[in-house]
Order: structure tokens, then sequence, then C-alpha cells
């Protein structure tokens, strides 16, 4: 049986759109303007499946369907089959605001003016608002923040889980990676591969980190890293963002980068981060 089964519905423009997004992120399977009549049948078959988190989406935009959701949800109710209602809604400024900057056309059509379209849309969801497990005003909120409660109230994990660190060593020499969010030159750090018998070794070897280790630049270095991330990435965590990518740079991606990726890993995974590490050049330059 799912652990969640949630309709998402509310006024039209509520921010249901940047809803549906964050719940994919957290790995809900979700369907937009599902017709209300299929609800209970899609309800049985998730049951069915290994479909544990799924969101639907219903509102105004299904016409005569969506009248039917009110029955529907009692049918459910008889018949024992268990959901979560989220509402969005917002203010009546806010909502005339969003659709001028977004020129879009009000699900209910063009007949009436934008004001007495969202008049009748909210005396339509007056029922299903009273109903609903969760109802949040997103009048006041940002995309962000709207992201950030959404992942407050559905999220199976801790801040720090949901958003994934990649820390990833590279050579300057084979390209920039290209999805880096931050990007961290070592190449002012002594060298191994200018040493005979460290050059064929990786960051990954203690005689490579030793040498590294041995000057005092490189240790107060890390220090100052460690201080930047910690500032750093509770920031990301708090804007909600689902992915960290950290790239260390040297010259050709075998030694000095490896060592230092291999050090923030284990610093940040320490602090309770979901976090890994990738080598992406470590066996080209040979």
């Amino acid at each position: 049986m799912q652990s969640h089964f949630l309709i998402i519905t509310g006024m039209s423009g509520a921010g249901k759109t940047q809803a549906v997004r964050t719940l994919e992120d957290l790995n809900f399977f979700c369907i937009d303007n599902l017709p209300a009549a299929l609800i209970p049948k899609f309800s049985e078959l998730c049951r069915q499946t290994s479909e544990e988190k799924v969101a639907l989406v219903v509102d105004a935009r299904g016409g005569v369907f969506f009248e039917q959701l009110l029955k529907v949800l009692y049918e459910m109710d008889a018949s024992g089959q268990n959901y979560e209602i989220l509402f969005l809604d917002a203010s009546d400024e806010t909502l005339v605001r969003r659709y001028k900057e977004t020129r879009r056309r009000h699900p209910l059509g063009e007949q009436n003016s934008l004001l007495k379209n969202i008049a009748s849309e909210r005396h339509l969801l007056e029922s299903i608002k009273e109903k609903s497990d969760q109802v949040i005003d997103t009048s006041g909120l940002t995309p962000a923040e709207l992201r950030t409660k959404i992942i407050e109230i559905f999220s199976d994990n801790t801040a720090k889980e949901r958003m994934c660190i990649v820390v990833r060593s590279f050579g300057y020499k084979y390209g920039l990676p290209m999805d880096s969010d931050l990007v961290l030159d070592v190449r002012f750090l002594p060298n191994p591969f200018y040493v005979e018998e460290l050059r064929q070794l990786t960051g990954n070897s203690a005689e490579v980190v030793n040498f590294i280790c041995r000057y005092s630049q490189t240790m107060q270095y890390l220090r100052l890293e460690e201080q930047l991330l910690d500032f750093l990435v509770p920031q990301y965590v708090y804007e909600g963002k689902s992915q960290l990518v950290i790239s260390v740079g040297c010259t050709g991606g075998r030694h000095r980068s490896v060592f230092v990726a291999n050090r923030l890993y284990e610093y940040l995974r320490i602090q309770g981060y979901n976090v890994k590490v990738t080598h992406r050049d470590i066996e080209k330059d040979k």
C-alpha cells in the first residue's frame, strides 16, 4: 500500500505547478489534471504496484469532471481508501497580479472578468477546502519558500539528507565540468607529479597523501575550505537546492584534486550530509 496518496487542488494561480515539481523531487509519482472519476481506480491500481508516493492534481481545469470530486472523495471514504488533500490558496489580489504577470487564461473562461472567475472558482472549491488535510496560503510566499514548506510537510528525510552533494575531482587540462556549482582550484598545492616515485600513483595513495600533507599550506587550505562549506552548504539547503556539485581541479585530475575531494567528502559526510565523491580524470594522466 502506498504511504502517500496525495490529491492536490486549490485556486488556479496559487502554486500547484511549483508544488508538483517539488513533490517530483521528493520521488512522488505525479499526474496532472486527472479526471476526478478516475481517482478511485487509480488509487486501486497504485495499491497493486510498488508506487508508494503518488500525487494527483485535480482542479478547475477539469471542467464538468472536476465537479464530481467531492462525490468521489465521499465514495473513497466509504470504501476505506486512504488519501490526503493539499489545498493551495491565495488572496484575490495575489491571484489577479499573478495572472496579469503571466497573461494566462483563467480555466473558467473569458466570458466573465478575472475577478468574477476567481470568485466563482473560490465558491466551487469551498467544500473541498473544508475537507483538506493541508491548506497553504501562498499569497506571501516566493516559489522557494513554497518549495521549502512542501518539503517540510511531505519529505521523509531531514533537510541535510534531501540535498545530494557530489564532490568531484577533475583535471583542468581535460576541461571544466559543465554542471559544477562550486569550482575549487588546488593547482597551487605542491604537485606529486614531479616526484618520480609518486607520478604513477593517485591521490588515493597513502604516499601521495603524506607528500601533500607535508606542506603547511595544505592543511591551512583545508581548514579554510571547511569554514567556507560550513557557511555555504546550509544556505543551499535552505534554498531547497536538490543537488550541489563541488568540483575540485588540479592540472591532471590525478593527485592533488583527488586528495582534496576525498577530504571534503569525508568532512561533509561527518556533518551528516548526503554526499558522494567521484574522480573524473583519475585514470587519464598516466
